[in-house]
């Protein structure tokens, strides 16, 4: 069953080069959507059954426990979802001309070789092939993001491109740094890089050069999850791509290379017996990507664009609650991670059907969403608000925590700064995009209703599950929540 989670989407990228059927291709998406989101439910299903949310396979060559299981969950059924938005989605480009067989197979066939990378990412225990697998999301995604072929995509696939490039080699040089601290211990183990034998051995590793190690894997996975300073890419690509991809690139993507830091947080942290050094680093990036995003959001004119930059907002947030490292801070963190995906690629898809009406990004050219859309029109308008973190969206219940754990942890001047910015973001997505859901549509050539009504029931299906989460945390997710939160803070 756990070798299906990596088996599906490379045969699925292969199988879409086998026929020129339209309908076909459809199919193809469809089914292996479907197999792999079984897949991962009747495994999460047996983890919590049997207790154990830890599972090596092939010869303990993939390894799973609770953290790496929480994301591949969310992974997953986010490319579930965007998978079936995706058929009316693309039929619409197709009949618009904006794409033909050919690029709708090479669409499909990117996006699931997009999918195997991401979980590769998960169930790898070696750093170094988490390092490769996470260097391979951005080539499996860059084409993706230049999809359409115009100058400003192609523009933003390369700025994506050479920006994460030069921020993954950062990171590849706090692995080797890393891999140099922990030389002595080996003795022969041929265990090296791997993060499971460097966390039950973390006393050992040599703190001076994991110190500096922690500062490279910052900032060259931080690139990737589009921390401020290195986010420039992140507004581009985002908007760029096509909004079924967005989803993937805001949902997912950003929370792989957030594991990546966590990761190695957890065996810093681990070596050096608190979170003082790594608290610091993180709490500092953290507020100032929530800063940035704060000033930025504001003037956007694209609101594709705008929901980038509340992505960069969010991975701060996540990057502050991990600074503060208390067992609540780290379960906020995580419980954020997941709120986050579901929200933000809702926005997304919601995103992409506002576009398919109006056929534009820019916010003075979408009035009247709440009468064209009504349905779509409803759950961004209220998805606005949940991402902002308004009750009783799930956002709000992560946020909360998070602020409550860092007063409690003394941290009152950064808390309430952190209180402030975030404030900040709020009021800026309001005023930014309120005058796209009010009035009356401007543009009479513009007719009322849902063009995919699909991939309109996927986002109200997403706006349940968060309106869900918010009020009430399912048992089975909390308790997996708790057990990664004490993987990650040294425990068992």
């Amino acid at each position: 069953m756990e070798i299906l989670f990596l088996a599906i989407p490379f045969v699925a990228a292969g199988l879409f080069w086998l026929t020129n059927h339209k309908r076909t291709l459809h199919w193809i998406n469809a089914i292996s959507a479907a197999v792999l989101f079984s897949a991962a439910f009747w495994f999460t299903y047996r983890a919590v059954v049997s207790g154990s949310y830890s599972f090596s396979f092939f010869n303990n060559l993939f390894y799973i426990d609770s953290l790496s299981l929480i994301l591949l969950d969310t992974t997953i059924t986010i490319s579930f979802m965007v998978s079936i938005y995706s058929i009316k989605y693309l039929d619409e480009e197709l009949e618009n001309n904006m794409l033909d067989i050919k690029k709708l197979k090479l669409y499909y066939s990117l996006t699931y070789i997009f999918i195997f990378t991401m979980v590769l990412v998960l169930v790898t225990p070696n750093l170094g092939v988490m390092w490769i697998a996470i260097e391979a999301t951005t080539l499996a995604s860059a084409f993706l993001v230049g999809f359409h072929n115009n100058k400003n995509s192609i523009e933003a696939a390369w700025k994506y491109i050479i920006i994460c490039s030069v921020g993954i080699a950062f990171a590849l040089l706090g692995i080797i740094l890393l891999h140099f601290s922990s030389i002595h211990i080996l003795h022969g183990t041929k265990l090296e890089l791997n993060w499971l034998f460097l966390s039950e051995h973390a006393n050992g590793l040599q703190s001076s050069v994991l110190k500096i190690s922690f500062i490279f894997v910052l900032v060259g996975f931080g690139t990737k999850a589009g921390l401020v300073p290195m986010h420039t890419w992140l507004p581009d690509a985002h908007s760029q791509a096509p909004s079924p991809i967005s989803a993937l690139l805001s949902g997912v993507l950003l929370n792989t290379a957030m594991y990546g830091i966590i990761r190695i947080l957890s065996i810093v942290n681990k070596n050096l017996g608190n979170s003082t050094y790594t608290g610091t680093l993180l709490m500092a990036i953290g507020i100032l990507s929530v800063a940035a995003a704060a000033i930025f959001i504001l003037p956007q004119k694209d609101y594709k664009r705008l929901l980038a930059y509340s992505s960069i907002e969010h991975m701060g947030i996540i990057a502050f609650a991990l600074g503060v490292f208390t067992p609540a801070a780290v379960f906020a963190a995580l419980f954020h991670m997941v709120n986050h995906s579901f929200t933000k690629s809702m926005l997304f898809l919601s995103s992409g059907n506002v576009f398919l009406k109006y056929n534009s990004r820019e916010t003075s050219k979408v009035t009247g969403i709440l009468k064209t859309l009504p349905v779509t029109g409803l759950v961004f308008f209220l998805g606005l608000f949940a991402i902002a973190g308004s009750p009783p969206f799930s956002v709000f219940s992560s946020e909360i925590g998070i602020i409550l754990s860092a007063f409690a942890d003394s941290h009152y001047l950064p808390g309430s700064l952190f209180i402030l910015l975030i404030t900040m973001v709020f009021i800026g997505i309001v005023i930014a995009l309120s005058k796209m859901f009010l009035g009356n549509n401007e543009n009479k050539a513009i007719s009322k209703g849902e063009i995919n009504i699909p991939g309109t029931a996927v986002i109200v299906v997403l706006f349940i599950l968060i309106v869900t989460m918010g009020i009430i945390m399912p048992k089975e997710l909390k308790e997996m929540l708790a057990s990664a939160s004490s993987l990650i803070r040294g425990g068992n």
